[in-house]
């Protein structure tokens, strides 16, 4: 009896030892729920990939009701960072720990993978600064779409605009016809997402990204006629829109209280998963109208922070991000599309497969209610100057005030 409890002993301080010896690798992100089963299937291949490595999902530890934003920013500013972590690609991420010297540059690690081959070069551009390029893309939702229903449609008797000129003469129709607000909206992030939308339409690619390059004022006249044009489509909107989140803003569309809603793609999974609808039948969509060939991004990636230990593992979890199998494993689940151009679209849904199409044949520039080309205090500020615009209709005062606020926060220095 003494030599079997010795035995047990000894492997019982044999297995702590091997626990105590295995490699982890400690990953934040704030996927959760559907997203969330989309993150485990990343987490099993990479355990399958690297049996050695231990896995931890901070953001499970965090506990409910917890924000995984604010646990973050602590974590980082007391020097305490997870060994990877989630944030949103472009000036999400350099506006704040790039500026603040807390990640690391993976330029010269993109160079050793290849994926320049892989990853459209405007991509690269919205995640680089001149000094380096600060993280690995993982997920792409587009910004730039017009959802609707085609059987309300038609029975109003219309078609999908495809201009800004013809959503207003198609609003004008439906309110004669007794729709009080053929454009849905709702909160403060709506009406930023509509005007981003009015803006790369009226703007242009070059211009849109000439505005967050500094290159471009706020108060030059063609921004100005973007206000114009913003406020003649909030005429058409419905009354009491601010209680209202987006997934009640396409509710009002499926029910045939407004004809038309601007959002992103994440979109798609409510209709489709959460509303069982069907794609191209119980819902349809078209880029936003004036924005066909262009795709507003945005980018889910992760990042390296500086001051991390054992580096060994965490390169592993970000060269298996940017491989074309793990992208695949996890947006076809997520509902989001592959940044790699040579991604199999045929492991997607029907509107991602034609969101990978337009991602590789389309210009890309970045999102600026998402946090890719402006700051987060930005993109709150702005929200403010929407306020003000739409209770004295000034345009030129608006452009004025987002200059001020775009001064403030040093765009394009």
């Amino acid at each position: 009896m003494a030599r079997r409890a010795g035995l047990i002993a000894c492997v019982v301080l044999l297995a702590a030892a091997v626990t105590q010896a295995q490699e982890k690798l400690e990953i934040f992100s704030w996927w959760t729920g559907d997203n969330g089963v989309a993150l485990q299937a990343l987490v099993q291949k990479y355990n399958s990939l690297y049996p050695d490595v231990a896995v931890i999902n901070a953001t499970a530890t965090t506990g409910p009701g917890v924000n995984a934003h604010d646990v973050l920013w602590r974590r980082m500013l007391v020097g305490d960072p997870p060994d990877s972590f989630q944030v949103r690609g472009g000036q999400d991420l350099i506006s704040t720990w790039v500026i603040a010297n807390r990640v690391e540059d993976l330029g010269g690690f993109y160079k050793t993978q290849g994926w320049s081959a892989a990853i459209p070069r405007d991509l690269t551009a919205l995640l680089s600064t001149k000094t380096g390029t600060w993280s690995v893309p993982l997920a792409v939702n587009r910004s730039n779409v017009l959802w609707y229903v085609p059987a309300r449609l038609s029975g109003w008797g219309l078609n999908p605009p495809r201009t800004m000129g013809e959503l207003l003469n198609a609003c004008r129709k439906l309110k004669d016809a007794g729709v009080d607000a053929p454009l849905a909206v709702g909160d403060a992030s709506t009406l930023v997402h509509l005007w981003e939308s009015v803006a790369v339409a009226t703007l242009g690619p070059d211009d849109w990204s000439a505005l967050w390059s500094g290159r471009l004022k706020f108060t030059d006249p063609r921004v100005v006629r973007v206000w114009d044009t913003f406020g003649r489509l909030m005429d058409f909107t419905n009354d009491g829109a601010g209680g209202l989140s987006w997934q009640q803003v396409l509710d009002r569309v499926v029910k045939g209280d407004s004809a038309f809603a601007f959002m992103g793609d994440w979109t798609e999974g409510y209709l489709a998963d959460t509303l069982k609808l069907t794609p191209g039948e119980g819902f349809a969509w078209i880029p936003s109208p004036g924005t066909n060939g262009i795709f507003v991004a945005r980018v889910d990636s992760f990042c390296l922070p500086k001051g991390i230990k054992d580096t060994a593992s965490v390169f592993k979890w970000l060269m298996m991000l940017g491989t074309r199998d793990a992208q695949d494993v996890f947006n076809s689940v997520n509902g989001s599309i592959s940044p790699r151009r040579d991604s199999e679209v045929e492991k997607y849904d029907p509107y991602f497969r034609s969101a990978a199409k337009d991602w590789r044949e389309s210009r890309i520039v970045g999102s600026m209610a998402h946090g890719m080309v402006a700051p987060k205090e930005f993109v709150t500020q702005f929200a403010d100057v929407v306020d003000i615009y739409l209770a004295a209709r000034d345009p030129r005062a608006a452009a004025g005030a987002v200059q001020a606020i775009a001064d403030m926060a040093h765009l394009g220095r």
